[in-house]
């Protein structure tokens, strides 16, 4: 077996479940608010458009995707994130993915030069696990930046060695982040390109919650778009991954999209021709009927946007909590062990929250998710009030 295996961590939510094990709950329903996956309910219109292509079940769906998928996911983005008209080209720019987690993992694999010896990958702290994983298992090191609250939450990029930048292969991004929601600046972003072509690394930002936030008018920042204000029309050492997941409350469609550097574009379909991962031909369409319509993911949001109001309201009095810049996640401090925080909140008051300390690794004696839960509201807006109800009063029994 590959050794490298020996070197992955149980998935957060495999600790959760260790964690809360058999303990006894009360009579109270439970809420989770730990697993990020929508609750909302998928439009109708995709589901028809799925259903309404079921015929080409008989036909073997093509790694590259239709053009018409293609030419739908670039008159998206390129609306979106206000790219130059043209710049982003279906036929060199873009490939669909069957989700983004499949996508991370084996854009990976292909990017990473093993004959390097000392390939390094750098990532934020949390971070999502598929990034630690996808490092080990292409034979790569892993460098972890915190993201702490005196820096907004996002990765200090000045702590990072003139060394570490010179092994570089992949700087992966999250932004907005999981778990913290915290949105990347453009000026930052606009370093970070610079040290790029100083240092010849590719960027890779998963940008999947990008299209969650709070102020209508202030959409998260995307990378394609910091290039297109340069006038970086090539996107070269740049590539980004969406998906409809959170975006369009598809996650089980398994659909989402990699866009960027048309040479590095080129290797990974190559890759992706061995890999065997071809979206079928009825989620192709069913995707072209999401990225082509925005009225649902603005209803999407101000669904979300209630529930952070309304949560706030009852929680901002009792705890450490903040809105986040955007995603769907509150990322509040605890008052004691936040593991002990998750234990007992659920053997009281049956809501699953995550650690933060499962979602961050231990650098150099600090796990920056120490002393935080993660808190996903993608439950019905009763049961989110419900479960923020029940975690203010497992508050006031600490306060005793």
């Amino acid at each position: 077996m590959n050794s490298d295996l020996d070197k992955l961590q149980p998935y957060p939510f495999e600790k959760l479940s260790k964690l809360l094990g058999q303990l006894e709950i009360g009579p109270q329903a439970p809420i989770p608010l730990s697993i990020g996956e929508p609750k909302h309910k998928s439009p109708d219109f995709v589901v028809e458009a799925l259903v309404n292509h079921l015929d080409k079940l008989e036909k073997y769906p093509s790694t590259k995707g239709l053009p018409e998928l293609r030419e739908s996911i670039v008159n998206w983005a390129t609306r979106r994130f206000h790219l130059p008209e043209n710049s982003l080209d279906p036929e060199q720019h873009v490939l669909p993915v069957n989700g983004t987690r499949e996508a991370i993992f084996s854009f990976t694999q292909a990017v990473i030069d093993r004959s390097a010896g000392n390939a390094l990958v750098i990532s934020p702290n949390p971070f999502y696990q598929i990034y630690e994983g996808a490092t080990f298992l292409a034979g790569a090191e892993l460098r972890l930046l915190p993201c702490l609250a005196d820096n907004n939450f996002c990765p200090d990029f000045t702590k990072v060695s003139d060394n570490d930048w010179k092994r570089c292969q992949i700087l992966f991004l999250c932004s907005p982040g999981n778990p913290t929601g915290s949105v990347i600046p453009s000026e930052t972003l606009r370093e970070l390109l610079e040290l790029a072509d100083k240092y010849d690394f590719i960027i890779a930002s998963d940008e999947c919650y990008s299209e969650i936030y709070c102020d209508e008018s202030k959409p998260p920042v995307g990378l394609l778009q910091v290039c297109g204000e340069l006038g970086r029309s090539n996107y070269e050492r740049v590539v980004v991954f969406h998906s409809l997941s959170k975006r369009s409350n598809l996650p089980g469609l398994r659909s989402g999209f990699v866009a960027g550097d048309a040479s590095v574009m080129s290797e990974f379909l190559r890759y992706r021709t061995y890999h065997g991962s071809a979206m079928p031909i009825q989620n192709q369409f069913a995707s072209i009927a999401a990225w082509n319509d925005e009225q649902h993911v603005k209803d999407n949001r101000s669904a979300y946007r209630e529930k952070f109001k309304a949560v706030l309201d009852i929680l901002s009095p009792v705890m450490d909590i903040q809105q986040s810049d955007a995603s769907f996640y509150l990322w509040p401090k605890t008052p004691i062990c936040d593991q002990v925080f998750a234990k007992e909140l659920y053997q009281q008051q049956a809501v699953t929250v995550v650690p933060g300390s499962y979602l961050s690794r231990t650098v150099d004696g600090t796990n920056p998710g120490q002393g935080r839960i993660r808190i996903a509201l993608v439950a019905p807006i009763e049961q989110c009030i419900e479960a923020a109800k029940r975690i203010r009063t497992y508050l006031s029994t600490l306060d005793k």
